[in-house]
């Protein structure tokens, strides 16, 4: 005869089975939001930098144009130390124009390959969330009908008595009379 098998516990298939179900609802909204911060991150260098940088552009350059109309006008006036301090302010504000616009380009550079870099993971996430959705869900199908199973066999497989030996064996012990036939 087949051994019989040994089922401890049907409700620890439950247990996993309701903590594999909670997994699979955070695991999907971690992508979700994976998926978001792409989206967001994309839309922030678009838009948002692009426009900020754009932005500092045009204001770096004004402040650049007054540092030279400054400058320009030391020099009429022949005041040397004024002239150092105004060359100093100009030098400085075309430092600032040209950080700005090299975020600029950085930010044309990055919205030019975002996509690019970014595409590989995003279906290495689909691919991910395809297998939570399609395999994982099988699982789950499984260790339902598995639970079921096990259920239908243990209501088969009659209740094993307190009192009698185990299947397969016998006792030799012979029977000891009881304390009231003893007396």
């Amino acid at each position: 005869m087949a051994e019989q098998a040994k089922v401890t516990s049907i409700e620890a298939l439950e247990s996993f089975r309701s903590a594999l179900i909670i997994f699979l609802t955070d695991a999907r909204r971690c992508l979700d939001e994976v998926n978001d911060a792409v989206r967001r991150t994309k839309q922030w260098l678009e838009h948002e930098q692009r426009a900020k940088w754009e932005g500092q552009i045009r204001h770096r350059t004004k402040v650049l144009s007054e540092a030279q109309q400054e400058l320009f006008g030391s020099r009429i006036s022949n005041l040397r130390t004024a002239s150092a301090q105004k060359e100093e302010a100009v030098r400085k504000a075309r430092r600032a124009v040209a950080e700005a616009e090299e975020k600029l380009r950085n930010v044309k550079k990055w919205t030019r390959n975002y996509d690019s870099i970014v595409e590989p993971m995003i279906k290495q996430v689909e691919g991910l969330r395809g297998y939570l959705d399609h395999e994982m869900i099988k699982s789950l199908a499984y260790l339902v009908q598995a639970q079921k199973t096990l259920e239908g066999y243990s209501e088969a497989m009659p209740a094993p008595d307190a009192g009698s030996p185990p299947a397969g064996t016998t006792s030799s012990a012979p029977a000891q009379p009881s304390s009231e036939e003893a007396s």
